[in-house]
């Protein structure tokens, strides 16, 4: 960038900060996405859908923010990021000012600025609601401030004092990605287990790259693995380790993080034909171990007409995945309407734009196979929302008669998970839901076991991302603080 450039840039930076009044500011729109177009995005499953904001959008968009004496947003989010401070840092243009900061509070500030729900969150809190406007994109900025640091090639990690004590992760995923980072900030000496070949967790089996490339995710853990973070893979605790030789090899403490990774289907007929399977298979298919691309041997099935089941992301994902794997008809089965759904809306909408159908208010009830056992079709029915169940949203009901049957040669379920039950059910004197699920204590996520705490999927049963991190920050916070304390007594 020339000198003329740097200054020209600078004093519209300045203009923004200093010329604007909080009405001048209320009146600049919300910064729009750039996107891939829809009808090229459905032939990659490799490429980026959301292009990211340049620096001009993301210094506008941060001018928007009003800077509020109680920013609202920080306490709607699980990691408690300083939301006005790195933003401020943008409309100032110090982008990696903005980076450490969001660092400071996420271990994964590309990833969560790309996968968050933050219209459930943060940016529902936003005061530009009480104004009937959009809230600030706080998502899109936290997207930019990690990517431009990391596109930089001047991210640093500063390493804190070791304090010689060890903690055993299981799991790579977004909770033991999150504690680890933490733990590692404080000085710990931490060793992160997988089971996988591949570090990551759900961030690189569950989410597609169009959505979240595995470039970014390979960029956090370079990060982790500056601070001091170890990772060791194909390594399963609770079977290759079991549970009880982690002090043997003078680990101090575990956080457990091995996630949901157990598919429910809904036990209805014919869910056993070849061409019926959970999301949790098929995107680890696709994602994962590389099926459909030149290079890899990995089988899939591929539909003509595919069905997925279910209104989630996973759900998203896994129909967004079908239309680029050659499906001519993919379609979202779900028994509520479109306003009970809890995919990201935009996640919705970049299923419409890319051709899915959305067959709401239908349930599954049987699939029909032909005579070599390949499901060929499904029966529907048709259904009502009566009153809210315990989740607060309506129960649908079925109306009395009004089945039909829709032809499909591939059907994805995604109605759920459930928890991995290796370490549940390896550890003596571990309390445990009958959803299979480690209980903790809330505050600190410390189990009924001394020493062992846990995070994510396998405490909630399926979450977000962000709130698995959530869960990560917490436990490294109890545990850190219970350790230390032992060797400052010893």
């Amino acid at each position: 960038m020339s000198t003329e450039n740097s200054c020209r840039d600078a004093s519209w930076r300045a203009e923004l900060r200093g010329a604007m009044n909080a009405k001048e500011r209320a009146a600049i729109p919300r910064v729009k996405m750039p996107e891939l177009d829809a009808a090229y995005r459905v032939t990659t499953c490799s490429e980026e859908v959301n292009q990211g904001i340049s620096e001009e959008q993301a210094v506008l968009e941060a001018t928007r923010c009003m800077d509020c004496p109680d920013p609202q947003c920080v306490s709607g989010c699980p990691v408690h990021i300083d939301i006005p401070g790195f933003i401020k840092n943008i409309q100032r243009g110090d982008f990696s000012a903005a980076a450490a900061t969001l660092r400071l509070s996420s271990a994964l500030p590309a990833v969560c600025g790309r996968v968050c729900p933050q219209e459930k969150q943060c940016e529902s809190r936003c005061i530009y609601h009480k104004m009937k406007k959009e809230p600030v994109a706080i998502g899109y900025l936290e997207r930019f401030a990690a990517d431009t640091d990391r596109l930089s090639g001047k991210t640093a990690a500063t390493k804190a004092e070791p304090n010689g004590i060890k903690v055993a992760v299981a799991g790579s995923g977004p909770a033991g990605l999150s504690f680890a980072g933490d733990m590692a900030q404080r000085g710990f000496e931490v060793t992160v287990f997988e089971a996988l070949h591949e570090i990551g967790g759900v961030l690189k089996y569950g989410i597609p790259e169009f959505r979240l490339p595995n470039e970014i995710v390979d960029s956090e853990i370079e990060t982790l693995k500056a601070l001091g973070v170890t990772f060791v893979k194909d390594c399963i605790i609770g079977k290759t380790i079991p549970c009880e030789e982690l002090a043997g090899m003078g680990f101090k403490g575990l956080f457990v993080a091995s996630g949901a990774g157990l598919p429910r289907f809904m036990g209805i007929p014919g869910e056993n034909l070849i061409g019926i399977m959970s999301s949790n298979e098929y995107l680890t298919r696709v994602n994962l171990m590389g099926a459909g691309r030149n290079d890899s041997d990995t089988p899939v099935c591929h539909g003509k007409t595919a069905a997925i089941i279910g209104g989630g992301n996973t759900a998203m994902d896994s129909v967004r995945t079908a239309r680029r794997m050659g499906a001519e008809r993919a379609m979202v089965i779900y028994r509520r309407s479109e306003e009970e759904m809890p995919a990201r809306i935009e996640e919705v909408r970049h299923a419409k734009e890319e051709g899915v159908e959305f067959l709401t208010l239908h349930n599954p009830v049987e699939y029909l196979g032909d005579e070599r056992g390949h499901v060929r079709a499904m029966r529907v029915q048709r259904m009502e929302l009566g009153e809210p169940d315990e989740s607060g949203r309506r129960a649908p009901v079925a109306i009395e008669g009004a089945i039909e049957e829709i032809p499909v040669d591939m059907v994805v379920v995604s109605v759920g998970v459930s928890p991995n039950p290796l370490i549940p059910d390896s550890v003596a004197g571990l309390n445990v839901s009958r959803r299979g699920t480690i209980e903790v204590n809330e505050s600190t996520m410390e189990s009924s076991v001394a020493g062992l705490y846990a995070g994510g999927d396998i405490v909630r049963g399926g979450a977000t991302v962000i709130l698995a991190m959530g869960d990560g920050k917490r436990a490294a916070a109890a545990m850190a603080e219970s350790l230390l304390s032992r060797l400052t007594t010893a």
